[in-house]
């Protein structure tokens, strides 16, 4: 893999480059689609390539080791000959799932013992584990195995965690580099920062993290209950640490203003569930502001969902109609709107590295993070 970057803002730290993969080029600053079973909520693959215009997306280790099972994934070839989609993937390690399923897991030095949320199994995460699961899934980047701790965690809990993490990164790499892809092309691990909102933490997180020289490097334990303005202030503590000359990814973020704040701070990749679980439940985001497509507002306009849209989706459909299939409950209420929003996100990122390019992203920002709090 490679990382390059084409150009920097000259008011922030926001940044344009391109992440090279063996199955294709990624233009950061990028947003992913999360495909948590292998696929993305209410998408089909027609759409997700040609609309949304998604350039990589991920699939989660946790659900994906228990349906459809890494038997199935390895006779397919794996995750990209089984679902269709021929662009770069990213895997998570589960460790958001020890933070999430919290009721349903015993935490040790050793791993994760996971009760399956489907049947009551029980299954043991270690790191090394992870590193094979996510060999034999077989997406392009592959995350090491954290724990995930709430922003609300007090300091010696915090500590505590990070220390186990960086353990437990220590047993993914030396996993890793003993073993080879199962698919013939290249796989790279990324570390993750942790440290809840505490700066010291974060600060030797980073440090840590930084001295593994790790292809790219993640950020996480952000947008877990803790302050937005926090998740901002440790955004900047890390990025001060982590390499500027490799990609930086921040985990599970989040909205429209928060990723043009992670952009303006440094960040390359985002991922977040939101725009398709927000869809589903008829919120929209837009250029203009954020729409409750159930609201009766809409119920008599027919103009279409966006002016000038992101996606196809946009000028076919009206206000008015999208509105009444959310009320009579149509699956394609669901699909339009998630359409509608992972395109927006991707034309936002989009954007943002047009502007970083041509020199006027701080402008450009400020007006559209203006424009993105307001409720239509």
């Amino acid at each position: 893999m490679d990382f390059r970057i084409e150009g920097r803002d000259r008011l922030t730290n926001a940044r344009a480059g391109v992440i090279a993969t063996d199955h294709g080029d990624i233009m950061t600053p990028i947003f992913m689609p999360v495909g948590t079973v292998g696929s993305v909520k209410t998408v089909h693959l027609t759409e997700l390539i040609n609309d949304v215009k998604a350039q990589i997306i991920l699939g989660n280790t946790y659900h994906l080791y228990l349906r459809p099972g890494l038997e199935v994934l390895e006779r397919a070839g794996g995750l990209h000959r089984f679902n269709g989609f021929t662009r770069p993937m990213l895997t998570d390690s589960g460790g958001f799932q020890v933070f999430s399923l919290s009721g349903i897991r015993k935490l040790t030095e050793e791993g994760v013992e996971f009760r399956s949320h489907i049947d009551g199994s029980k299954h043991f995460f270690s790191p090394e584990r992870v590193m094979d699961i996510e060999r034999s899934i077989g997406a392009d980047i592959v995350m090491a195995l954290d724990e995930c701790t709430p922003g609300t965690a007090d300091y010696a809990y915090a500590k505590k965690s990070m220390e186990m993490t960086h353990r437990w990164l220590d047993r993914c790499v030396a996993r890793f580099d003993s073993t080879q892809p199962k698919y013939g092309y290249e796989q790279t691990l990324f570390p993750i920062v942790q440290g809840c909102v505490y700066p010291d933490l974060r600060k030797r997180s980073a440090e840590y993290i930084a001295s593994k020289g790790a292809f790219g490097n993640a950020i996480g334990g952000l947008a877990v209950g803790e302050p937005v303005d926090k998740m901002y202030e440790m955004i900047e503590v890390v990025n001060e640490i982590l390499p500027s000359d490799r990609p930086r990814y921040l985990m599970g973020v989040g909205t429209p203003v928060n990723i043009l704040e992670g952009i303006e701070r440094g960040v390359d990749m985002f991922d977040c569930v939101m725009p398709t679980r927000n869809g589903r439940n008829a919120m929209l985001f837009t250029k203009n502001g954020i729409m409750n497509m159930r609201n009766k507002k809409w119920e008599f306009d027919f103009s279409p969902i966006e002016e000038d849209g992101a996606s196809y989706v946009d000028t076919l459909y009206s206000r008015a109609y999208l509105r009444h299939l959310f009320h009579a409950h149509e699956f394609l209420a669901m699909q339009i709107a998630s359409v509608h929003n992972l395109a927006f996100y991707l034309w936002l990122v989009t954007e943002a590295r047009i502007h970083i390019i041509e020199g006027d992203f701080a402008v450009w920002k400020a007006k559209m993070v203006e424009r993105l709090s307001t409720r239509l």
